[in-house]
């Protein structure tokens, strides 16, 4: 099989030096451009010193001529930006797929983006979390993909086996610790070195946070069609970690509910996954478990007194929340193995 020529658009981010470093170990891939906006011009391994075999790759801008002849083009820009360069590249070449990073084709509701991100809407695309129901029809050979955002990833795996089998009413509660990596990699006060460590906060508290909707929408989709839709309260907090996002996330029982009937709904439910694991009981989710993998761990339980399900859930948010879903989805619309080039494996102490 002729291996595929890759181009990724913002190699000097977080999001485009994670696809690059799963991309390395990708037998199936030649990588071709990288490019940058600001840094182009730059050396890779300036800006990307770990990326030790593309080192000495300079980046190229970010434009059509520089990503056109290739097979896939991975867009890791900030939201806003794919758009018009995905325009350009579906014009010129039908055929080539690309995958964007960004927040720009998740949505469905146009008047959801123009409220939570601003701007005109870019459209929707498929959407690239394959352990959704039937969701993996929709990647199989598609040209176009959409990856997740990092917390709507942690937040709807951790859900999704509650609201499909109608454990818990549509009203739930996500409380969800990210790591300062989840900013990105542009220089930001409350970043800081002396403004992170020893401390922890909230953020985009009120239903404001952007990927509110986006978490929204996955839920709903999960009950249907006339099903109605799922209430979210999403709390996202800061907390002084460089990756992973733990969410603790709760709705009330519809029904009486043991905690080893929920435990069992959940293992059924992701039986088949690959890189959705849920933990022995009495084993809760930790980030540094999940660190540098695709993998995403789950545990369950019911609140007897409060009439609760809890499930918890952790992921690094750069790896499953990001690259490695990526990754996924190339190998989906390739035809590939799924798990080609990714691991389950975190990396530990």
């Amino acid at each position: 099989m002729t291996r595929k020529r890759v181009a990724v658009a913002g190699a000097s981010g977080y999001a485009g030096g994670e696809v690059l470093r799963h991309l390395l170990a990708h037998p199936e891939v030649e990588i071709g451009a990288l490019t940058g906006a600001s840094n182009a011009g730059e050396l890779l391994g300036t800006l990307q010193p770990h990326l030790v075999p593309l080192a000495d790759r300079v980046l190229d801008p970010t434009d059509l001529e520089t990503l056109s002849g290739h097979d896939v083009v991975f867009l890791a820009l900030p939201h806003g930006q794919s758009g018009e360069i995905a325009r350009q590249l579906q014009a010129e070449d039908p055929s080539v797929v690309v995958i964007d990073c960004g927040a720009d084709f998740r949505l469905q509701d146009p008047s959801a983006w123009e409220k939570f991100y601003g701007g005109e809407h870019a459209g929707t695309w498929p959407y690239g979390l394959p352990e959704l129901p039937g969701q993996r029809a929709q990647l199989a050979g598609a040209t176009r993909i959409a990856v997740p955002g990092c917390y709507p990833t942690v937040s709807t795996l951790t859900l999704a086996p509650a609201i499909a089998n109608g454990l818990v009413e549509p009203d739930v509660v996500v409380v969800a610790a990210s790591g300062t990596s989840g900013a990105g990699k542009a220089a930001k006060p409350h970043l800081l070195g002396s403004e992170i460590m020893g401390n922890a906060s909230a953020y985009g508290v009120g239903g404001t946070h952007r990927h509110t909707p986006e978490i929204t929408q996955n839920l709903s989709g999960l009950l249907g069609e006339d099903g109605g839709t799922v209430a979210v309260s999403f709390t996202p907090l800061l907390v002084p970690m460089p990756r992973g996002i733990l969410a603790t996330c709760s709705a009330p029982l519809k029904a009486p509910l043991t905690a080893q009937e929920a435990y069992d709904a959940y293992a059924k439910f992701y039986a088949d996954e690959q890189f959705v694991h849920v933990l022995p009981q009495g084993q809760w989710p930790q980030t540094k478990s999940v660190t540098g993998s695709n993998a995403v761990h789950v545990q369950v339980t019911v609140d007897e007194a409060a009439g609760r399900l809890v499930a918890v859930g952790a992921v690094d948010n750069l790896a499953k929340g990001t690259a490695g879903a990526a990754i996924q989805c190339m190998n989906l619309a390739l035809g590939l193995d799924e798990g080609l080039g990714l691991t389950s494996v975190g990396v530990a102490p």
